[in-house]
């Protein structure tokens, strides 16, 4: 199957409600094996397949909560990106 290359990003001020709802989205998405996001500005869709890299971070400074959540991964028919090594 194969998926064109392209970049997402969106940044709004959202409810609790809102962003539980697009979190519960999203994991639906990681369930089903492929992920859709998209606004006004255009969309993008990620086959989810293989093991995935999870990264939570998260902190309370003066005040201000921050929690950074990152989820990662390559496709299985992805080309390998590493260069083979160099023998002489």
């Amino acid at each position: 199957m194969s998926h064109t290359d392209g970049k997402f990003r969106h940044e709004s001020l959202q409810d609790r409600k809102t962003i539980k709802a697009l979190l519960n989205a999203l994991t639906k998405g990681i369930g089903a094996g492929e992920i859709t996001l998209s606004d006004g500005d255009g969309d993008l869709t990620l086959p989810v397949e293989g093991l995935l890299t999870l990264r939570i971070k998260a902190d309370r400074s003066e005040g201000a909560c921050r929690v950074d959540l990152r989820i990662s991964w390559t496709e299985e028919n992805a080309p390998d990106r590493r260069d083979a090594p160099k023998i002489g």
